[in-house]
């Protein structure tokens, strides 16, 4: 494994870090408080070209690959944006890769191009109330009439509907019960977010206020036949493309998010002086954070990995994907965690953000996989062990 970096992955971290330099912790603490979608950090990740970095160059993106993309969310979720920085970008650095690889030149040029520039914002429309994780089993129905699909369903925890133009649409296309398999019979759209068919509504939740989550309420929606990715029916497969460089980019940002918390922890270490010295000199302080170092390091080393499988197109890259997600989402809850018992009664403040650290860091470790299943892929794709699911 090369471990040293480009002078060009050098210059995009430092790139990264410079504009987020100009948003430091208490904008994120205001949008935590307020919410609003961060437009003006956006549009200069957009200026920066950063939402097309592992685009086609003939597209507009930049040609890089997802290890390049992890690099920005970590140093974006690292600045102390966590969540609502990261997220503000990552779907629409992801997200259209089905297109990338299954799309026609025809959509690649109309659906890739304005997303890059950000003239469109995208939302992932596949979680549904009823089913969860089991994406086989999704009810969402759609029905070709001629030259569209007529599509009625349910969709929950969708980010930025808010604030989106199109969709990224996962629907079924064949009833479950005429099917063989049940990865059979989806059919994936990316189309317009038609709000006089979409009912959207804001779930209020715990943390990343400036990112909505929002349940659709899908009436009729006329989906033209040309805003199908691919064939009809094989919408799973393709979805794929989407799910494993999504888990790398959450596992990126995980680990930043560990580390904001980690360096705030040890810098209140060394200044915190109780009994006439550091707090830091002590080992029940020293001890915990050079685990959680440690933990964070080996969890950065794994979503490199994993980056590395899917740039290289490797038959495992679910395996370290889902890893990865795992290890990280693990690690920077418990950075975060060990931040705020090490500020003790003041970390409980929303003024020293370790709180809002933890709250946002709850939803890499949550989504878009839980800790439980990342485990069971693992489990029975690199062990060998029957599958549990």
């Amino acid at each position: 494994m090369e471990f040293e970096w480009s002078s060009e992955r050098v210059a995009i971290l430092e790139s990264v870090q410079g504009i987020c330099s100009r948003y430091p912790d208490e904008y994120w603490a205001k949008k935590d408080k307020d919410g609003g979608f961060p437009e003006d950090f956006y549009r200069e990740m957009v200026d920066a070209g950063y939402l097309g970095i592992c685009y086609p160059k003939e597209f507009g993106g930049a040609g890089l690959g997802i290890q390049d993309a992890a690099i920005v969310t970590r140093a974006i979720a690292e600045s102390g944006a966590c969540m609502q920085g990261a997220t503000a970008i990552h779907l629409n650095m992801f997200g259209l890769h089905p297109v990338v690889v299954y799309g026609t030149a025809e959509q690649k040029r109309r659906m890739l191009t304005p997303m890059i520039q950000g003239k469109e914002k995208a939302c992932f429309g596949i979680t549904e109330p009823n089913t969860g994780l089991n994406t086989t089993q999704l009810k969402t129905r759609a029905v070709r009439e001629g030259d569209h699909y007529r599509v009625n369903g349910h969709k929950v925890w969708i980010s930025t509907a808010q604030v989106a133009d199109k969709i990224i649409l996962l629907t079924r296309t064949t009833p479950l019960e005429e099917v063989k398999n049940p990865t059979h019979g989806l059919t994936l759209f990316y189309t317009k977010l038609d709000r006089s068919a979409v009912s959207i509504r804001e779930i209020d939740k715990m943390g990343r206020k400036a990112l909505d989550s929002n349940e659709l309420f899908i009436t009729d929606l006329i989906v033209p036949v040309e805003d199908r990715i691919g064939e009809e029916g094989l919408g799973f497969r393709y979805i794929l493309d989407g799910f494993n460089p999504e888990r790398v980019l959450i596992a990126s940002e995980a680990i930043g998010i560990g580390y904001a918390a980690l360096k705030r922890a040890s810098t209140y270490a060394k200044e915190r002086v109780v009994f006439g010295r550091p707090i830091g000199q002590n080992q029940a302080i020293q001890h915990p954070l050079a685990i959680n170092w440690c933990e964070l390091e080996a969890a950065w080393n794994m979503v490199m990995k994993a980056g590395w499988c899917y740039d290289n197109h490797d038959n495992d890259t679910g395996i370290y994907a889902n890893a990865a997600k795992y290890l990280a989402g693990e690690a920077g809850f418990n950075a975060c965690q060990r931040a705020l018992m090490t500020y003790g009664g003041m970390g409980y403040a929303k003024e020293y953000h370790v709180e809002r650290y933890l709250r946002e860091v709850m939803i890499p470790r949550i989504a878009p996989i839980s800790p439980e299943l990342a485990l069971c892929f693992v489990a029975e794709k690199a062990l060998g062990l029957p599958k549990s699911y």
